[in-house]
């Protein structure tokens, strides 16, 4: 049901922009659509009351630790201590292939495979401190090595398949990879044309796609190697700060970061799976992500497997079709996507999804970019339920903010705080120094004590680069938002991408919003352009709804629709259809790169771009 929340604030032209896209205005009184969850038990219960009740030490006591006090290992507690109680028949992961193959593995056949993979990589002489990278699709090689791999203690490095062999060679070289987990056209294709330029590199591992194919010196093929090897292994003392994952994450300039987290974050993962994701016994759970990306890895595999869920992996891309048949025919109760792929589900339309049967669907969550509200009302319409956007970084390894099933769901905000985490918004003093804003609604800089169990620990080869992140006693994001009355954060935009115009600091989050609601928009993006008179002025870019015919009258049609809703000094000025936006591989928009070509400006990295650099 649709419920009203009410708060009263200064209508000063900041705390109700905030709330501009769907709220009534009367007087003082800003009256937010916020949506409410069905009565019922959920993980994480009252938030006040999980928050003052928890502690990291709490956290830890749900996971069980190596036996004889030896420490913390990812891979025991996603799979060894599962296969070992009474969950060991219980369906781990269940895998789609593009066709219609399936394969199925419960937590006692997962921890064998990854038992012989461990034992395979002691048998190569990889131990404690190398890196081993795995350049696969979602096939079930890939979530045995990353498992595999953790449990041999070695740092597990994930690539993403798309990428070419520019990107590839720059975090390889990054990362220090002694071993590489591949397909054989993958290597042909991306990795020999680079292999010489690989010092580090020593054995590629090639998973048997073909029959007869002669591997070149360095190369082992999996069913030699890893299915050969012994199926029971004991896993080494692991102290909680042994390294364990590296993730990289591009910046708008320069080469990519590459995060390195430790064993301990499982804490976070196993932590906000109970509490963000409210995973429980018996679920079946869909991240959609690739575990290429930070959130393929920390919840598309750690983090179900922590709380004992059945793990669903689709190899294939998106399709509207394939998609909710999944879920229907999967009885997906949990579903955790991206914002992307929400207005691709929208921009269908229904059709996709006449006579489905979602009953089985219980909770719906996003992440990797800000979730439109528009795109969480559709949500309550279409599939009877909001979905839930949260908050989090490659660097700070797991979700930190979140709409939680327990609370109402006010469309356009990540939520609130996790339990354990202390976040803030913070600005600059005139004397350098960063101090915390206490008044709602106020635009700052989103910042973290830090000390949560997922944090990075590095940036590899870039110490500077990582001191930089840390000051004053917080993390700083990069991200600029604000908080209202009632804890919930709502995010405005990259502090690179926040827009000076006449005085006024605008986020482009909330002028995206706005053209969303036009029924005629599919996606849109803004940017600042330099201006005279103003500093700057915002000027967005528009994809169409599909059937939708562009023209200057529409442009017009866009512009004042904007101005309406937004009012003068915060909408568009120019508006330009396009018939794409550039996008990450991981989908997200990079306004960056618009701003960068509308001005001539130098592109910067674009490894991560859709469809390469060209």
């Amino acid at each position: 049901m649709l419920g009203n929340v009410h708060c009263s604030v200064a209508r000063d032209g900041t705390f109700s922009r905030m709330c501009r896209i769907h709220h009534d205005v009367a007087g003082d009184v800003v009256t937010f659509r916020a949506i409410e969850k069905p009565d019922g038990a959920t993980n994480l219960g009252v938030w006040r009351a999980a928050r003052d009740s928890f502690s990291w030490p709490l956290a830890r006591s749900w996971l069980d630790g190596l036996p004889g006090d030896k420490g913390l290992n990812i891979c025991h507690e996603a799979v060894v201590r599962h296969a070992s109680g009474p969950r060991h028949d219980v369906e781990a992961i269940r895998f789609l292939g593009k066709e219609t193959k399936r394969r199925s593995f419960t937590y006692a056949q997962l921890e064998v495979e990854t038992a012989r993979f461990a034992n395979a990589l002691a048998a190569l002489q990889v131990g404690r401190g190398d890196v081993v990278a795995a350049l696969t699709g979602r096939v079930p090689e890939l979530y045995i090595a990353a498992l595999g791999a953790l449990r041999a203690g070695v740092v597990f490095c994930p690539l993403f398949a798309a990428f070419g062999p520019e990107p590839i060679e720059a975090r390889m070289r990054l990362s220090g990879a002694k071993v590489l987990v591949t397909t054989l056209p993958l290597y042909r294709r991306k990795i020999e044309p680079i292999r010489t330029r690989l010092q580090n590199l020593k054995h590629v591992i090639i998973l048997p796609e073909e029959d007869g194919y002669s591997l070149a010196t360095g190369c082992h093929g999996w069913d030699s190697l890893v299915r050969g090897a012994s199926p029971r292994h004991v896993i080494s003392p692991t102290p909680p700060d042994t390294p364990a994952l590296l993730h990289f994450t591009s910046g708008t300039t320069g080469t990519p970061k590459g995060a390195l987290h430790v064993h301990d974050a499982v804490v976070m993962h196993h932590m906000t799976g109970r509490y963000a994701l409210d995973l429980r016994d018996g679920d079946v759970f869909w991240c959609t992500a690739d575990p290429g990306w930070v959130t393929g890895t920390s919840y598309g595999i750690i983090a179900p497997l922590t709380c004992g869920a059945t793990l669903l992996v689709d190899e294939a891309e998106f399709d509207a079709y394939r998609w909710y048949e999944t879920l229907e025919r999967e009885r997906v109760s949990v579903w955790y996507t991206a914002p992307t792929a929400i207005r691709m589900l929208m921009k269908a339309g229904t059709e996709p999804l006449k006579g489905r049967d979602l009953s089985s669907l219980r909770f719906c969550a996003s992440v990797g970019e800000p979730l439109n509200p528009e795109a969480v009302i559709w949500s309550q319409r279409v599939l009877g339920q909001p979905f839930h956007d949260n908050w989090w970084q490659t660097e700070t390894g797991g979700i930190m903010v979140a709409n939680f099933a327990s609370m109402p769901v006010r469309p356009g905000s990540m939520g609130r705080p996790l339990p354990g985490v202390e976040a803030a918004i913070v600005r600059r003093r005139p004397d350098g120094r960063l101090e915390p804003i206490e008044t709602p609604g106020v635009e700052g800089e989103l910042a973290f004590r830090p000390g949560w169990p997922s944090m990075f620990r590095a940036y590899v080869n870039a110490p500077e680069r990582y001191t930089q992140c840390f000051q004053d006693g917080y993390y700083l994001s990069g991200d600029l938002a604000r908080r209202d009355a009632d804890g919930y954060y709502w995010f405005v935009g990259r502090a690179d991408d926040v827009i000076k115009s006449a005085g006024h600091l605008i986020g482009p989050f909330e002028v995206e919003s706005a053209l969303l609601e036009h029924d005629a928009v599919a996606e849109a993006a803004v940017i600042g352009k330099p201006d005279p008179v103003a500093g700057s002025i915002v000027k967005a870019f528009v994809l169409l709804q599909d059937g939708i015919v562009p023209s200057p009258a529409l442009e017009r049609e866009l512009l004042g629709f904007a101005r309406r809703r937004l009012g003068p000094a915060i909408a568009p000025k120019e508006l330009a259809i396009v018939p794409m936006l550039p996008r990450t591989k991981s989908g997200k928009i990079l306004r960056r790169l618009l701003k960068a070509r509308e001005l001539g400006l130098p592109e910067g990295d674009l490894s991560t771009l859709e469809g390469g650099s060209a």
